[in-house]
């Protein structure tokens, strides 16, 4: 090995000592999340070789989905990481119905931790890319108050997801351009790979999920027959990638360019991806790597206020 290895240790510490004010504890979280991610990683890789790992817990969770085995192991992952560390105040997940507090009394200035824990969980059994996403913010007043949590995504310290496939990738970023880390089995460590990742200004692909079309907008239909006519000084037609994972599919777009959709439908009027640890740190991603992230109304998502947890 002749290149000095650049681990997620040694990248978030250097960058901690550009901070005077620093304590470290925003540190030892990001570390604390690439601990959980690679116990998920690990279970993903053991799941169809252990029984009782895949399929259905036959729960249904707030969303009023069904709750998949490994759904609830990557939520309990990411609560003992951080339970009793006083490094989270609250946590807050797609498979909780309501905010977890880790550590009482929470204080202004404390982390909390908004996570999708295991994006794309239908694909499991398939053996197929999932991930995990997640939303850091800061306590404004004390107190368990769930407004707190209520926060535009600009508010958002840090955002990230991690990619479970042939390699486990964590991207994140502070505000300060989007970095990919991919997992070393050999060191068991994140390895810096990418730094400063910017989305190429022409893309190829779209995505989104096609089988909802007859419950699009007739103008919807009509930007995706526009994406799939022929016209070489425009790129296009586009072709047609759709994992059904946030994490791979936006994944994908940064490296690829191009456009990925949810829009709402006559079925989910408001859209399906939920705002505080979806849309909120994916969009914050995009943006640092020179995208954009609207709604079909055209607003900034980071710009919309959230009036509920889910």
């Amino acid at each position: 090995m002749t290149q000095s290895v650049m681990t997620l240790a040694r990248y978030i510490l250097a960058r901690q000592d550009t901070f005077p004010d620093s304590t470290g504890e925003f540190s030892n979280l990001m570390l604390l999340i690439g601990v959980a991610t690679k116990t998920i990683a690990w279970e993903l890789r053991q799941a169809g070789l252990v029984e009782d790992a895949l399929g259905l817990t036959g729960a249904i969770n707030v969303q009023g989905e069904q709750v998949k085995k490994m759904d609830d192991y990557a939520n309990e992952t990411f609560l003992k990481v951080f339970m009793n560390t006083g490094l989270v105040c609250t946590m807050v997940s797609e498979e909780l119905e309501g905010p977890e507090h880790l550590m009482q009394p929470c204080t202004p200035g404390s982390y909390s931790l908004l996570v999708d824990p295991l994006d794309g969980s239908s694909n499991v059994d398939m053996n197929i890319n999932t991930g995990s996403i997640f939303a850091i913010q800061r306590r404004r007043f004390c107190g368990d108050d769930e407004a707190d949590l209520l926060q535009p995504g600009r508010e958002q310290v840090a955002a990230g997801y991690v990619l479970y496939g042939p390699s486990t990738l964590l991207v994140f970023t502070t505000g300060h351009g989007v970095h990919v880390f991919t997992l070393d089995a050999a060191i068991g460590e994140f390895v810096l790979s990418t730094e400063d990742l910017v989305i190429p200004t022409q893309g190829r692909y779209y995505s989104v999920n096609q089988g909802n079309t007859r419950r699009w907008q007739p103008w919807l239909r009509e930007y995706l027959d526009y994406l799939q006519t022929e016209d070489k000084a425009t790129g296009r037609p586009y072709s047609a990638r759709y994992v059904g994972s946030l994490a791979a599919d936006i994944h994908r777009t940064l490296l690829t360019g191009g456009i990925f959709l949810y829009p709402a439908d006559t079925k989910n009027t408001n859209g399906k991806l939920r705002l505080l640890y979806e849309a909120n740190p994916i969009a914050m991603i995009l943006e640092q790597a020179q995208g954009r992230a609207i709604t079909d109304q055209g607003e900034t998502i980071l710009e919309i206020t959230p009036t509920q947890l889910h």
